[in-house]
């Protein structure tokens, strides 16, 4: 399965930017620009969570924000920003990730502080 979505501007959600998302089973990518172009990367299995926000405007013309945390390097997040389907496509993400993570063989796994113990009271 794959998705092909432009960022749209809030004005009856048309599609008047340069940007356009591509999201498919093993990458995510944005491509951005007119004259000078960016197109930016990040696969599936750094993805670590994903954010759905619909702001009134984007509801009244059915769009929505996707922002996906990741672990990657360049950008921690990626924000597929007004777009249709919103909803679909988190929920697309949020498995698709998981499953790349299972075919890697990956662990996602959080820093919860490296403090130690201290002695617990006598509890009698």
């Amino acid at each position: 399965m794959e998705f092909q979505e432009r960022k749209r501007i809030l004005f009856f959600g048309l599609p008047w930017t340069f940007t356009k998302y591509s999201v498919k089973e093993e990458v995510i990518t944005i491509d951005s620009g007119l004259l000078s172009t960016r197109e930016n990367d990040c696969y599936m299995y750094k993805v670590q969570d994903v954010e759905l926000t619909v702001s009134l405007v984007e509801r009244i013309f059915g769009l929505g924000t996707v922002i996906c945390y990741t672990g990657d390097t360049t950008h921690q997040t990626l924000k597929l920003e007004h777009i249709r389907n919103a909803r679909t496509i988190k929920d697309y993400i949020l498995e698709a990730s998981e499953n790349a993570r299972r075919k890697r063989r990956t662990l996602n796994t959080l820093d919860i502080g490296t403090g130690e113990l201290g002695e617990l009271d006598d509890m009698d």
